[in-house]
């Protein structure tokens, strides 16, 4: 059976341990001759579909990939008119005659399951408009390297409904912690979303006010407050100012929470540079890890880490 990876609420959260430990073995031997063992794609060739740009996704994919002994295909949507030339059905056909996996980066999240749907090879949901899976993952890592388990731990989000967000709820679902989410209510998570959340046993709890959602809170998140594909610039602006992240709402937190965002950021909107450069931070970690918890993805496709 074919491994897709496409969605956290997929998957139970014992697979995502399994995954996750499997990523944080690997990255203890980065660099060692054991590393050598963890060469679990040798002679196979990785598509990296990208309908827009990309940093993080890009290069994290890349070097993982090449360190699993495979070799990334770069594949722009502006190449392949992705959707637009042939179907994404047609598409999925001809890449999994072509590759061994295909990782897919695109704003339409339909679009990236109708991929799997058709693709006979693996496909792993690098980015869509509605979640972002890896990049939660690379987040849940980061919190288990700083503070220990998530389990039992109060993570705040303050500001817009995303696709981070979407994934962090998916998350809350699986891995036993408790999600504080503060958001205006003109942007307020989708009510199917939290039916979900709460069907899972989930420990969610909504409001408007981001002091309240960060008060005694292990760690603290946000992103930007205009992310791609919205069209409305001027009105989150408006709405989102109250949410900033800045020393006062930091002082709300536990005294060694920590503070993070998948980058970019738009420093002096979302957060401030005291709180991006300040103690408090895990951001860069952060964005290291999405290396080596998408190298635990990877190797899930494959067969290396157990259903």
């Amino acid at each position: 059976m074919t491994r897709h990876f496409l969605d956290l609420s997929d998957f139970s959260g014992a697979e995502l341990r399994a995954i996750l430990r499997a990523g944080e073995e690997m990255k203890a031997r980065r660099r060692t001759p054991e590393a050598a063992g963890d060469r679990l794609l040798e002679g196979k060739v990785v598509a990296m579909v990208f309908e827009q740009p990309s940093l993080r996704t890009r290069v994290s994919f890349d070097v993982g990939i090449r360190e699993l002994g495979g070799s990334p295909m770069m594949v722009t949507g502006r190449e392949i008119e992705l959707g637009e030339r042939e179907t994404i059905a047609d598409t999925a056909r001809v890449l999994s005659r072509y590759v061994d996996a295909i990782m897919i980066r695109m704003l339409d999240h339909d679009a990236v399951v109708e991929m799997a749907k058709y693709a006979s090879v693996p496909v792993i949901n690098g980015l869509t408009k509605r979640q972002h899976p890896c990049q939660v993952m690379a987040d849940v890592m980061t919190f288990e390297e700083r503070k220990g388990s998530i389990a039992g731990k109060r993570i705040a989000w303050t500001g817009d409904t995303n696709n981070v967000l979407t994934s962090w709820v998916h998350a809350a679902g699986r891995l036993d912690f408790e999600l504080a989410i503060a958001t205006p209510e003109e942007l307020a998570p989708p009510p199917a979303l939290i039916q979900w959340a709460k069907k899972q046993g989930a420990k969610l709890s909504l409001t408007t006010r981001p002091e309240e959602a960060v008060e005694g809170a292990d760690c603290v998140i946000t992103d930007c407050w205009v992310s791609m594909g919205d069209d409305d610039e001027g009105t989150r602006h408006n709405l989102l100012r109250p949410y900033q992240v800045d020393d006062r709402l930091m002082d709300r937190a536990e005294k060694e929470a920590i503070f993070m965002h998948c980058l970019p950021a738009t420093r002096g909107e979302e957060v401030t540079d005291e709180v991006m450069d300040g103690p408090h931070s895990a951001v860069f970690d952060e964005a290291e890890n999405r290396l080596h918890a998408q190298k635990g993805i990877l190797a899930w496709c494959f067969g290396g880490v157990p259903a």
